[in-house]
């Protein structure tokens, strides 16, 4: 009897660490969209954030999305923020910077990475 191959998502999760579960990044994100006359909808596209690789660059990022969880990207976008620094008992100790992914899905896609 053959077996079900399995696909190896190693490589894929050297590129997206974790996604970033906060409360202003669990609520939609994104431009709103317009119906035909041009009023504002209350819907709005499903954009999620993830921690990434620093030296990912967006053709992986998206990639590496569409591979873990099985749906399609639309767009990805990413940004370096600057390390702080923090105070441990009586000394600031720095706090390396990060890369985050904000990513687009194409209409009709969704994560449940919450499960």
């Amino acid at each position: 009897m053959a077996q079900k191959k399995i696909k190896d998502l190693s490589p894929y999760f050297r590129i997206v660490k974790q996604p970033m579960v906060t409360e202003k990044s669990v609520t939609p994100l994104g431009p709103y969209e317009r119906d035909r006359k041009g009023n504002l909808t209350a819907e709005r596209r499903q954009t999620y954030v993830f921690e990434v690789d620093r030296n990912a660059n967006k053709v992986e990022i998206k990639k590496a999305v569409e591979q873990i969880f099985d749906v399609e990207v639309e767009k990805v976008r990413t940004v370096i923020t600057k390390g702080r620094s923090k105070r441990v008992r009586f000394r600031r100790v720095p706090t390396p910077p990060q890369k985050k992914a904000y990513v687009v899905l194409k209409e009709g896609h969704a994560l449940d990475y919450m499960s």
